[in-house]
């Protein structure tokens, strides 16, 4: 199972990461091509800016995931290492437990929300609201994924180790 759980949380953060360069790209030449309209051309692109905040709003939600499966994310260790290697063990299964709940909660309040959201139409793009919002929930889902992981991970370690 931890070896199932390590390969889907892998493939799906690869996947990530490709949709991520294509986001990003798609932000850089959405905001450079809105430069060039209005500073060149004396027009401006009544859409580019709603979609390059969309862009990022997604760019920063799936950023986060990829951060979380590289554990890029900083950290406050000064307790944890001061601990015994069981007692550090037993904080490091509870830290990954209450970061599952979080993501729990993503999940379950996303899909509340991007539903409560529904009928809402973005102004410039005339996009449902959900679309947009539906990032909360798939980013807790694939936290998720990379939370079952580290803790799959951390309680083989466990059993292992004597």
């Amino acid at each position: 199972m931890n070896s199932f759980l390590d390969r889907a949380s892998a493939r799906i953060n690869r996947g990530v990461e490709y949709t991520l360069f294509g986001l990003g790209l798609a932000m850089a030449l959405t905001v450079a091509t809105q430069v060039f309209f209005r500073y060149v051309l004396n027009q401006s692109l009544f859409w580019s800016e709603e979609l390059a905040r969309f862009m990022l709003v997604w760019l920063t939600f799936l950023g986060t995931s990829v951060a979380y499966k590289r554990q890029a994310h900083p950290g406050v260790d000064i307790l944890t290492r001061r601990l015994a290697p069981p007692a550090r063990t037993s904080a490091a299964v509870v830290t990954h437990l209450l970061s599952l709940g979080f993501f729990l909660i993503m999940i379950v309040y996303g899909i509340q929300f991007a539903y409560f959201v529904r009928l809402q139409i973005s102004p410039a793009l005339y996009l449902p609201k959900w679309i947009i919002l539906c990032i909360i929930p798939f980013s807790g889902t694939i936290l998720f994924v990379h939370g079952m992981a580290f803790l799959a991970a951390e309680l083989t370690r466990t059993t292992r180790d004597p």
